[in-house]
């Protein structure tokens, strides 16, 4: 599938479709480079929410999650108890599964030990590239992979740090997110503007 152009002109990866939320998440967020520790933390807790879903789903229940999950502060995140996890099972506006809860507050937990450990989560995370982002060249959808050896080297590390819902393919998805990886076609206005 090759991208194309709507409305505007402007041509774009095709996976976003005609849905407005998702244009504009492509536009402007996916695949930029983030280095602040609490939208990493952001971005890792929804990677492992969407497991098993579809990203428009997160998409559409991301200001719920950012409402009932304290704006992804892992110091609140990581002292949540029974109770709050109670209250969050019945929150329609996020995705209700026990499983990801729990793993998001541990990983709240994993997260501030690495930040004690290394200084900061965006100095730990970023060395799996090195520190700088891999700029892929794609034509097609179908030569974009879902999983890399930085994604497993990733994987493997959040594991042995505690971290859960981190499988390569969440980390290859977390590092297209957060810029890591620039995974848009060469075909996109975006691939040429983070290159």
């Amino acid at each position: 599938m090759q991208a194309f152009a709507i409305s505007d002109e402007i041509i774009r990866c095709p996976w976003n479709s005609k849905d407005e939320l998702l244009t504009a998440y492509h536009d402007q967020e996916w695949g930029t480079p983030v280095h602040d520790d609490q939208l990493l933390f952001e971005h890792l807790t929804l990677d492992g929410f969407q497991a098993g879903l579809s990203w428009s789903i997160i998409l559409k229940k991301r200001e719920a999650f950012r409402n009932v999950f304290d704006r992804f502060d892992p110091l609140r995140i990581a002292n949540y108890d029974t109770t709050k996890i109670d209250l969050l099972m019945n929150d329609s506006g996020i995705v209700r599964n026990r499983r990801k809860i729990e793993a998001a507050i541990s990983n709240a937990g994993a997260f501030l030990l690495v930040q004690k450990d290394t200084g900061s989560f965006d100095e730990y995370i970023w060395k799996f590239t090195g520190g700088k982002t891999i700029h892929n060249h794609w034509e097609t959808l179908e030569q974009i992979p879902t999983v890399s050896p930085e994604a497993e080297a990733m994987s493997a590390d959040l594991r042995q740090r505690g971290f859960r819902f981190v499988g390569p393919t969440i980390c290859y998805a977390f590092m297209q997110a957060v810029g890591m990886v620039n995974d848009h076609l060469v075909t996109c206005f975006r691939h040429a503007q983070l290159g």
